[in-house]
């Protein structure tokens, strides 16, 4: 993968630049919890990104919160992964191949309360948005 490009974000930055350097997600943590590595492609440019994001796994699935901290828009992650909906997801040191979809209904909400308990600040970034805030399974391929 050596046409991925890091976030110019300089806190995203470093935490993809820790895991790539390690080789893992462990020990990288945001807020005090853990978090996974996705490689998404750019629904734009059609270059692989890394994003990471904050851990909520069931079952052999994950859930990706497009939060982007309860603002207005969207996180331009969330637009790659509708256009793109086939990424690498990183758990450890194990990147394993996933197929992402948008979930709503009694699905999302079992997600969110999921979500919510991983990362609590999900439920305060809801209050602070009028969007939905949308929520992404991630089954493996």
């Amino acid at each position: 993968m050596a046409d991925v490009e890091l976030s110019p974000t300089e806190w995203v930055h470093d935490q993809t630049k820790t895991i790539l350097e390690t080789g893992t997600t462990e020990g990288v943590k945001v807020l005090g919890r853990p978090i996974v590595l996705l490689t998404v492609r750019g629904a734009k440019s059609g270059k692989l990104r890394y994003t990471p994001v904050m851990r909520v796994e069931h079952d052999g699935s994950y859930a990706v919160v497009a939060s982007k901290g309860g603002a207005a828009e969207h996180p331009t992650w969330y637009h790659n992964i509708k256009a793109h909906p086939e990424i690498v997801l990183q758990d450890g040191a194990d990147p394993k191949d996933f197929t992402a979809r948008e979930v709503d209904g009694d699905e999302r909400a079992a997600w969110w309360e999921r979500a919510v308990a991983a990362f609590p600040n999900y439920a305060e970034y809801q209050t602070k948005t009028e969007r939905q805030i949308p929520v992404f399974v991630l089954d493996p391929k």
